[in-house]
């Protein structure tokens, strides 16, 4: 959407076409005549459109044509969501839009007004060079609103390690620095020990997450449950997602992996 709304700023009329209700369909149809990789992108958003149209044919009324046929499962689904920004969507997922909105600023002159975001000699250089990123990427699996779900605690967490096994996170390639996090009781043992490190190492990647920002941690921060009971230490961390802010606190014995007979 961002894109699109740069790709919009200030586009000339005969560019956008005069009866052309998506403009920006319009505009890479336009750049498609004279730049191959833009008429490539053309091509499969035609074949996308036209797969989702028969698709909906087919949920009008011909059952038939579902049992027997076989090209229904492969058509890919589309949200509107998708079919809206389905242009640029499209560019990005067959990293090339980066190619095609570098194309445009070099020849801004044909499409754009002289004040339009694309024309200008710092602006537009720089939104391309921003797109190099996204287009390098996989786009293999996207998320859907059903996605969203909440992070699992970390006794949970704990937990799926212990029933995986140990073996499996001995060499792990990401090594994350330690909290520095000492183990009260020691058991002496080779492979406990292993474990709790590998435990600890699991337990810190619960904050680690592609929805929430991680801005600040303390380790050894106390907790008092209750007015009876003794402080609990444990690693507190301040999370910023796009509407709030989440304090989380996991104590130490999740940290390192034991419990004991604590409650």
């Amino acid at each position: 959407g961002v894109v699109e709304a740069c790709l919009l700023h200030m586009l000339k009329r005969r560019a956008a076409g005069f009866l052309r209700t998506d403009k920006v369909a319009a505009l890479f149809t336009k750049v498609g005549k004279t730049y191959a990789v833009a008429g490539d992108i053309c091509k499969k958003v035609q074949e996308l459109l036209q797969q989702v149209e028969s698709r909906k044919n087919q949920a009008n009324g011909q059952e038939p044509l579902k049992r027997q046929g076989s090209t229904t499962s492969k058509t890919p689904v589309l949200t509107p969501q998708a079919i809206k920004h389905i242009w640029v969507r499209t560019a990005l997922i067959e990293k090339v839009l980066d190619k095609i909105v570098q194309y445009i600023v070099d020849n801004c002159s044909k499409y754009y007004e002289k004040e339009a975001l694309l024309a200008d000699p710092v602006c537009g250089p720089i939104l391309a060079s921003l797109l190099v990123g996204p287009c390098a990427l996989e786009y293999t699996k996207l998320k859907t609103a059903d996605h969203y779900w909440t992070d699992p605690s970390a006794d949970e967490l704990v937990q799926r390690h212990r029933i995986h096994g140990v073996h499996g996170r001995q060499d792990s390639p990401s090594k994350r620095p330690a909290l520095g996090i000492q183990k009260r009781h020691s058991s002496g043992s080779t492979s406990e020990d292993r474990f709790a490190a590998s435990a600890r190492e699991y337990v810190e990647s619960l904050h680690q997450n592609s929805r929430t920002h991680l801005l600040y941690g303390k380790n050894n921060v106390l907790v008092q449950p209750k007015d009876d009971l003794e402080a609990i230490p444990g690693y507190l961390s301040l999370h910023q997602s796009a509407d709030s802010l989440t304090l989380k606190w996991t104590p130490n014995q999740l940290m390192n992996g034991t419990f004991g007979d604590s409650e």
